[in-house]
């Protein structure tokens, strides 16, 4: 199983935006990367200089993301619908996007659930709950 470094994910993230500021080819995860980076300039700083990421400490600016997070949750999430994985999760998506109007924010509130369901397994020890999860999307697609 893939398990990258911390560094390794930020070395990623940096990667593919120089890749695509240079009009380089990717790979397939490259490329999702490269339009869920594209739908956040306001990181494109954070992902100039990979050295710089691999050093900062996001822990310690209080009401900042930490965009590689924030794109690596994207990816987490995109990964999970396109393998339907929990169960249930593409249709979810689907219905909260079209509910919002818009992927992007689909994304950004399933993010929500997702955090809260690792959340929940790291606290009480238990696996994660991918049906709690996918619950929690979908009261967010239905609701008033």
């Amino acid at each position: 199983m893939f398990n990258p470094s911390q560094a390794d994910v930020r070395r990623f993230f940096c990667r593919v935006q120089a890749k695509t500021q240079a009009g380089e080819p990717m790979e397939a995860i490259e490329t999702l990367a490269g339009l869920w980076i594209a739908e956040h300039p306001e990181y494109h700083p954070d992902l100039a200089d990979a050295k710089a990421a691999v050093a900062r400490n996001y822990d310690a600016t209080p009401g900042q993301t930490n965009p590689f997070l924030h794109l690596s949750m994207h990816l987490s999430i995109s990964e999970q619908c396109s393998i339907d994985q929990p169960r249930g999760i593409r249709q979810a998506v689907e219905l909260l996007a079209a509910r919002l109007g818009s992927l992007h924010d689909a994304h950004h509130a399933a993010m929500d659930c997702l955090g809260e369901m690792l959340w929940e397994s790291q606290r009480s020890g238990r696996p994660p709950d991918g049906d709690r999860y996918i619950a929690c999307v979908q009261r967010r697609a239905t609701r008033d």
